[in-house]
């Protein structure tokens, strides 16, 4: 198992936000101390403004580094656009690895995929797993899935791929919820919305229900947007997931036999460290 991350990504916080430091620090304190599962650690690779651009507006790039903020939720933190180019980065070498026949995951922040081809919005700034996905597809993996079991809609990512016969995006989160997308499917997105208040064996199911039809696309490639805010503890939704129920889409996921790695989303209740681990060890088998 291999996981990537950078200290400078714990280096940033806007007081009360969620999406604060601890939740990458406090996770690699857990990683480092724990003896269950070897780790090899490794550190994001300096993505090219190219690979960027496949995704993202030019005259976005510039506003990430205006010292104006998105919206209430999206601070223009200092120099903001070179920790979201890190997270790319970490999404890159995790690519990487899984091509090593390495299961992978990029523990770094900010997440992503909120993000559009030219709008930073929930928290997101960079849409990582998006551009890792093309990177993929650029170097002849295909076709790639992109499998999102966030609480919330990847609606970034989802706009980034509709329509594309290369690829396809399978997202299983709570609605309605925000970003209040992600009801229907359509074309190669495939929503799977699970109604607030749901019992851990409804959300299971979507869960399921994802992969399965996953499988059934026969993808080269296996990009995860690994939210953990669909715990039954987080502070950002209602949602019922238990910690084995990370560790049982990691083992799914692996089951499926094809190279896959995962980018860090969302996840805020205190018990991250642990639902990040039961995933890796499920995934590393």
């Amino acid at each position: 198992m291999t996981v990537i991350t950078d200290p400078r990504c714990a280096s940033y916080r806007e007081p009360g936000h969620p999406e604060r430091p601890e939740r990458v620090s406090r996770t690699l304190e857990l990683l480092k101390s724990q003896t269950a599962l070897p780790i090899t650690w490794a550190t994001p690779l300096e993505p090219e403004e190219s690979q960027i651009l496949r995704v993202h507006d030019p005259l976005f790039l510039d506003r990430l580094s205006l010292p104006m903020d998105f919206d209430t939720d999206t601070p223009a933190h200092p120099d903001i656009r070179s920790h979201a180019e890190r997270s790319v980065g970490g999404a890159l070498s995790a690519l990487k690895a899984a091509l090593d026949n390495d299961a992978a995951l990029s523990l770094m922040r900010p997440p992503g995929h909120h993000a559009t081809a030219d709008r930073a919005m929930g928290f997101c700034y960079l849409n990582s797993v998006a551009i890792a996905a093309l990177e993929a597809l650029s170097s002849g993996h295909r076709p790639v899935a992109v499998y999102d079991f966030d609480v919330h809609h990847g609606n970034g990512t989802e706009d980034i791929f509709l329509g594309r016969d290369d690829c396809a995006y399978f997202s299983v989160h709570q609605y309605p919820a925000y970003p209040g997308t992600g009801r229907y499917s359509s074309d190669n997105a495939h929503n799977y919305p699970v109604r607030p208040g749901a019992s851990r064996d409804e959300y299971r199911s979507a869960l399921r229900q994802a992969l399965d039809d996953l499988k059934a696309f026969r993808p080269a490639l296996v990009a995860v947007s690994a939210g953990f805010d669909a715990y039954r503890g987080d502070p950002l939704s209602d949602a019922s997931l238990e910690e084995e129920d990370y560790h049982w889409l990691g083992a799914e996921l692996r089951r499926l036999g094809v190279p896959c790695f995962g980018v860090l989303e969302g996840g805020y209740s205190d018990e991250l460290p642990n639902l990040i681990l039961a995933y890796l060890r499920g995934a590393a088998g």
